[in-house]
């Protein structure tokens, strides 16, 4: 009986060691294998090999960043027999930094804190002494005064010198003990303070971390690969180009070399090292669907009721006016709010919705490191050699100077993203410039001033003047010359902008005078610019004469605006 017991008991204690040891926890160890970087985030994958027992286990993931987008993880794995995954929690918590171990360096300091605090101590008690002995020589000066002889003899006076001179130099010598304490004391205390802070420095931070949880059941014991996928918000890719311009000759024609990169930084609290990097044009955060519009009305005000006359009414019926009133402005006011509200509301929905038609996923060849420093990586991540159509452009009106254009049309399947264009034009630098969003249509990049395409402008005549008889009507006449030179070897196309006024009012008549008539008005769908397009020659001059004149009634007074 007491075998069976005893055998029963041991077969207990064994479920219960086996049971423990199924429900016991499996920290896993997980590296970072890719990271795919939104133009506002990320998604990290990790990868770990954990080996598994028969049936429930939790796995735990206890390094991932503290801002771990919540709801974003994603758990996969592959395993040689069925392995089945079921819930996976998430809780932030703070753990120890990990890093060099210190505790020798750590200790040294802690002692010589103590040996300085020591010190203190002493030093202090020395000061008490010389406090004691200052008491007790105010004490000796304090003694009545005896009469010289009183003992016989007369050398009470020869005494009390005596006396009175071991006093004088006895609180002399206690002030001395007493300052040079304090002095050593203060330099102990500020030993003290820059110890602490070594200390403190030294000592282990704690880092706010996520911790996951992943609660997986198998059907026998094996060796498992997990994936982890989560969000992460402080990163981010920029794109960037180099557009390099080869003018060409006459037996060459001009190319344009557009060099794609992206910068990318991240300030996530882990380091990407040797990870493969993907880059996308995917914004998550951005929304999912368009903004709701809510209907407008507009109706006619009712007229306001009049003012009660004092008087005129009776005291009832001026409160319940007053009380009308009242109420009808609560009523408008809590209108106004919630319009305000509405208008609110809808306003910050609106503008990112340019992007959302445009994916693309860019693969950077290799591994790569990425700090969590927030220090931005360059990487190349396309080149293009586009053939670009050349054009000189000037506005004489606002500066005698013809500026150098490449238009080019791209044919990709990908948009070209907005980002900053470092411009180069013969291998020389010539500045900076900005691309916006380019899919299929063409976009003109300007490379500098063209020192070879010489421009004047000439004020011909300026003058106002009146016609008629009976209505006189005031005109103002302006004409202008404009010539444009080309001194290159080559054509070269050209385009000269001016401006003429814009009337605002049906008494004012703007009429172009007679002159070189402009190929386009209302150029870029701006009111009132002109322009001419050409071709000049080698060595070719062009002229333009410009002109208008504005009439209005000689009762009136213009003025000009936007000049």
């Amino acid at each position: 009986m007491n075998k069976f017991v005893l055998g029963t008991l041991g077969l207990a204690m064994s479920a219960i060691v086996s049971t423990a040891a199924i429900a016991e926890d499996i920290t896993a160890k997980s590296v970072i294998e890719s990271v795919l970087v939104f133009p506002s985030g990320a998604e990290v994958l990790r990868e770990t090999k954990v080996g598994l027992p028969s049936g429930e286990t939790t796995i735990v993931f206890p390094d991932l960043p503290a801002e771990t987008v919540p709801g974003s993880i994603r758990v996969e794995g592959s395993a040689p027999g069925e392995l089945r995954i079921g819930s996976v929690d998430q809780r932030r918590l703070f753990v120890p930094q990990s890093g060099d171990d210190n505790s020798s360096e750590r200790q040294s300091l802690e002692d010589e804190l103590e040996r300085l605090r020591d010190e203190r101590s002493l030093l202090e008690g020395r000061i008490e002494a010389s406090r004691t002995r200052q008491t007790l020589l105010k004490n000796l000066a304090n003694l009545p005064t005896v009469p010289p002889g009183r003992d016989g003899g007369g050398s009470g006076g020869q005494s009390w010198s005596q006396l009175l001179a071991l006093i004088s130099t006895g609180m002399g010598d206690v002030h001395k003990d007493i300052l040079a304490a304090n002095v050593e004391i203060r330099e102990i205390d500020r030993k003290v303070a820059d110890l602490e802070k070594q200390l403190q420095e030294l000592s282990p931070k704690r880092v706010q971390r996520t911790q996951v949880k992943v609660f997986v059941s198998t059907d026998g014991a094996f060796d498992a690969e997990l994936t982890l996928k989560y969000q992460v918000r402080n990163a981010s890719w920029v794109p960037t180009y180099e557009a390099r311009l080869d003018t060409g000759a006459k037996d060459r024609e001009p190319a344009l070399n557009l060099v794609r990169r992206a910068r990318i930084s991240q300030r996530t609290g882990e380091e990407w090292k040797d990870v493969g990097l993907k880059l996308s044009t995917t914004r998550p955060t951005s929304g999912s669907t368009a903004p709701n519009i809510r209907p407008i009305t507009v109706d006619i005000r009712p007229p306001a009721k009049p003012k009660p006359m004092v008087g005129t009414l009776s005291m009832e019926r001026a409160e319940k006016d007053v009380a009308g009133f009242a109420d009808e402005s609560k009523v408008r006011r809590r209108v106004a709010r919630g319009a305000a509200r509405k208008m609110a509301a809808a306003a910050p929905v609106v503008a990112k919705v340019a992007d959302a038609p445009f994916q693309a996923v860019y693969t950077i060849a290799g591994r790569a490191d990425v700090l969590s420093t927030g220090e931005k990586k360059s990487v190349v991540i396309g080149l293009e050699d586009l053939k670009p159509s050349l054009r000189v452009k000037a506005v004489p009106k606002k500066q005698a100077t013809a500026f150098l254009y490449a238009k080019v049309k791209r044919q990709a399947s990908t948009p070209l993203l907005p980002g900053a264009v470092t411009l180069f034009r013969d291998g020389t630098f010539v500045g900076k410039g900005r691309l916006p969003l380019i899919s299929g249509e063409e976009h003109e990049l300007g490379f500098g001033a063209d020192d070879l395409v010489r421009v004047k402008y000439a004020v011909v005549n300026e003058k106002r003047g009146e016609t008629g008889l009976i209505s006189t009507t005031q005109t103002d006449n302006r004409n202008y010359k404009i010539t444009i030179t080309n001194l290159h070897d080559t054509n070269i196309d050209a385009t000269v902008l001016d401006q003429m006024p814009v009337s605002a009012n049906d008494k004012i008549q703007v009429d172009l005078t007679a002159g070189t008539a402009p190929s386009n008005t209302d150029v870029d769908d701006k009111r009132g610019v002109v322009g001419w397009d050409f071709t000049l020659k080698p060595k070719e001059e062009r002229v333009i004469d410009f002109g208008y004149v504005v009439k209005w009634p000689s009762t009136e007074k213009i003025t000009y605006r936007g000049r």
